[in-house]
């Protein structure tokens, strides 16, 4: 029997043809995706659903799709889809991370030009009749600085042309390596300069923890005064309380808005002034755009259905239906290194170098690698997956190496993960035992032997008498159980760690009372 997908909301019609020249029974009902009762009820009968931001797609439809194999988002962000409930199911989720790139740069844009000239507010006083010649001055883009905070795909187009119009353009972008700024023709710098000197600043960073509010009350108030600020990233990324404060007071002369932090956006405290132009979430909105996303994620979902090719999936890496049950627990170690040292890293990336030891040597540790960086950039960039990392780390100028070589040491298997920032290098090995699960056995030369686990805690400390104590009580204080404790020093008296499972996020200030404890190096809260 064909395969049959349910396309639930409005796409271009180029994916129907794709569909239907490869011999898939493609049901467009675009309105759909706004009844999850209606969506439940017919979502059985198909093998795949294509999906734009319209269907959210719960774990309780999800828990009614007994042929789905395979979820396609036409475009980036996959937040409207429960992925923790659709890997359980083992539906494969894919995403279209290019098709929007040059849409949504070129829409920041032209907010750019519109508040800078006042175009909105000048069309609609000369539309009633009023000509108001001297109300509406405007200031040129020539010359200004352009701070432009996150500089991956659509970043560096907006920097791009940003040069073209010879503005001055700063880069804010932990990934970003001195090398890969240079090539941009954009000074790489820290959030602070960026705010203290940039005329326009613009968003392009996506939306995780270290990036939520980046555009605080009190990062507003270190800008430039002056200066105008565009969003058509993701709307949480500033405060738009304190955006509009800043605009009340001058400090902010202008903003340019796309998204919002509640959407669709009925009302905000940004609307209605002169000073600020807003678009209904339009930075993908072209005839262009929608085409390629469209062909793109009907490509991608016929590959998969018909021969079980996997790409640009966010919950599964890019390996074929014979090689998975071997490379499964290697995939999930990879990614679990990764992971670990992305979050102990919070400076730029220069070189990343994956060790291949023993049996594993001889998988495809290409699917490894790409695990392991989509791992190691996860914290900071949330929509990057397995396929899109070696690509995004290149953008960023990182190098990423691969070593093969036989067991030299007690493990049958061993990979070792070495993170070298402009500050330090950062190593981590694992290994997975006859058991199937993933274990760390050595953190910066220090031998430990520690599962993962949803919630952790890294410590690096001297080797003094009276620490375990210490932090243990400090955790029961704080009502935080431990659920293992492994320890590794590598001499008497010298450097030590802890990794400590643990059945709960760790408050803030609970890990900032753990890094004053006597001996204390490094404290860091894990999650996996």
């Amino acid at each position: 029997m064909a395969p049959r997908v349910l396309i639930s909301d409005p796409l271009s019609p180029a994916a129907i043809q794709v569909f239907e020249a490869r011999g898939i029974a493609a049901d467009v009902r675009p309105d759909l995706g706004k009844d999850k009762e209606r969506l439940a009820g017919v979502i059985g009968q198909y093998d795949g659903l294509v999906i734009r931001s319209g269907t959210r797609v719960t774990s309780k439809i999800l828990a009614r799709a007994d042929r789905l194999k395979v979820i396609g988002r036409a475009g980036i962000g996959v937040d409207n889809i429960d992925l923790r409930a659709a890997t359980a199911r083992g539906v494969i989720v894919m995403n279209t991370p290019l098709g929007n790139s040059i849409t949504t740069a070129e829409h920041a844009l032209a907010l750019m030009f519109a508040l800078a000239r006042q175009i909105p507010a000048a069309d609609h006083s000369t539309q009633a009749g009023r000509w108001e010649k001297n109300r509406f001055m405007g200031v040129e883009l020539s010359a200004k600085v352009l701070g432009v905070i996150g500089c991956g795909t659509i970043g560096s187009i907006v920097a791009d042309r940003a040069l073209g119009l010879k503005m001055k353009v700063l880069a804010f972008d932990p990934f970003l390596t001195a090398d890969r700024a240079l090539a941009l023709g954009v000074e790489k710098v820290e959030l602070d300069a960026l705010l203290a000197r940039a005329d326009f600043i613009t968003l392009h960073t996506p939306l995780t923890e270290k990036t939520r509010n980046i555009l605080s009350a009190d990062n507003i108030a270190r800008t430039k005064p002056g200066v105008r600020i565009i969003n058509c990233a993701r709307g949480a990324l500033l405060d738009e309380e304190a955006l509009a404060a800043a605009l009340d007071s001058g400090h902010v002369a202008g903003a340019a808005l796309d998204v919002f932090v509640e959407e669709p956006a009925v009302r905000s405290p940004l609307f209605g002034r002169d000073n600020v132009v807003c678009t209904p979430h339009l930075g993908a909105a072209t005839t262009e755009a929608q085409d390629n996303v469209a062909l793109q994620i009907a490509g991608q979902m016929s590959d998969y259905l018909l021969t079980g090719a996997v790409s640009h999936a966010v919950n599964f890496p890019s390996i074929t239906g014979e090689e998975a049950p071997r490379l499964a627990p290697f995939v999930a170690l990879a990614e679990k290194l990764g992971s670990f040292a992305g979050q102990l890293t919070d400076m730029e990336v220069e070189t990343v170098t994956l060790t291949y030891e023993g049996t594993v040597a001889g998988l495809n540790v290409k699917a490894l690698t790409a695990a392991a960086i989509a791992g190691l950039l996860r914290p900071m960039l949330q929509e990057v997956n397995v396929v899109s990392a070696p690509a995004i780390a290149r953008e960023r100028g990182m190098v990423v190496e691969e070593t093969t070589r036989a067991a030299t040491g007690d493990y049958e298997s061993l990979i070792t993960l070495t993170v070298v920032t402009g500050r330090q290098a950062r190593s981590v090995s694992g290994t997975v035992f006859t058991d199937g699960h993933p274990r760390i056995v050595n953190v910066q030369g220090i031998t430990v032997d520690a599962a993962f686990a949803p919630f952790m805690i890294h410590v690096a400390n001297e080797d003094r008498p009276g620490f375990i104590g210490q932090f243990a009580s400090l955790l029961g204080e704080a009502g935080i159980n431990i659920a293992t404790f492994a320890l590794g020093r590598d001499t008497a008296g010298g450097d030590a760690i802890a990794l400590v499972a643990v059945d709960s996020p760790l408050p803030v200030d609970l890990i900032a009372r753990a890094r004053a404890l006597p001996q204390v190096k490094q404290v860091n809260a894990l999650a996996f």
